[in-house]
């Protein structure tokens, strides 16, 4: 799945409500406000306040998406990793993450290589080739992350 690489605020409340099911109508009537009101605060407009962090946290959570931690964490040259919810994890679930950081490390292989072919790589491909290492990245960790929390050994007494 191919997502741009968001570099602003806006743009990260845009990408969030372009991904809520339903759209912007749904994400409105999800938070509470009228659609005209939604529009103002999404494009601040007519002096409204931008959408709070909290609005867009539970939007996301809604649509599954994580677009304003992602941009928070690039801010600081870091990643976002949500952790896995233990009750969930088993092994099929870990050879899941496994494949998917394998698939995100081959995109950012793919960007290298396309990137080299005319011999240098410019300042657009650096940008595309660490958005994918980031996503690579998180993938990976939230893999190691998932394998620890399923094997870890319990106290006795514990729930497994």
């Amino acid at each position: 799945m191919k997502r741009e690489i968001l570099e602003s605020r806006r743009q990260v409340m845009r990408a969030v409500v372009a991904s809520y099911p339903g759209g912007r109508e749904c994400a409105a009537a999800r938070l509470g406000l009228p659609i005209k009101r939604f529009d103002n605060q999404l494009y601040e407009t007519n002096g409204c306040q931008p959408l709070s962090d909290e609005q867009l946290h539970q939007l996301e959570q809604d649509a599954g998406t994580a677009h304003l931690p992602d941009y928070v964490a690039a801010l600081y040259g870091g990643v976002f990793v949500p952790i896995a919810n233990p009750d969930e994890l088993d092994n099929i679930d870990l050879y899941s993450r496994s494949l998917q950081a394998t698939a995100k490390r081959g995109v950012v292989d793919h960007i290298i290589v396309n990137a080299l072919q005319d011999g240098a790589i410019d300042e657009q491909e650096v940008e595309a080739i660490l958005a994918a290492h980031r996503k690579h990245i998180a993938a990976r960790h939230g893999e190691v992350q998932a394998v620890i929390l399923l094997h870890t050994k319990r106290q006795q007494g514990e729930q497994q």
